[in-house]
């Protein structure tokens, strides 16, 4: 059984990787905006989605990164399949391969969820090359 630490250390840790995955100005600005009401489940998925989950051995990031593309097609949570596209590259996929994942979701998941997955991960993907030449 692998140490997942005690609560401070995971949620430290947990942190780290948010900001590494998913760039450290997007999880600033989403901390920044937590209110009393939303920050108990800020606190929850940082140390055991990215602390306890991310950091585990078995998977490596890019792996973890399209098994969440899949499953946020599959649950169509659009919002958070944008923000891991960003994290997907940042884990280093390439489009090619963001594609790829979106096509086996068309097949197992259906061509509907599919086709929104893709118009949001076209967007994100022109978003980040236009910040890149800015």
């Amino acid at each position: 059984m692998e140490n997942i630490g005690t609560h401070s250390t995971r949620y430290e840790e947990g942190l780290t990787t948010r900001k590494e995955v998913l760039g450290a100005s997007h999880v600033e600005r989403s901390l920044g905006q937590v209110s009393e009401f939303s920050r108990p489940i800020q606190e929850l998925v940082t140390e055991y989605c990215w602390g306890a989950i991310w950091n585990r051995d078995g998977l490596d990031r890019r792996s973890r990164s399209m098994i969440n593309l899949a499953m946020l097609t599959a649950l169509n949570r659009s919002h958070e399949l944008e923000v891991h596209v960003r994290g997907a590259i940042n884990n280093g996929l390439s489009q090619r391969e963001i594609q790829e994942v979106l096509m086996q979701t068309a097949i197992y998941v259906g061509v509907p969820a599919a086709l929104e997955s893709f118009r949001v991960a076209e967007k994100v993907l022109t978003e980040m090359k236009l910040s890149e030449t800015s």
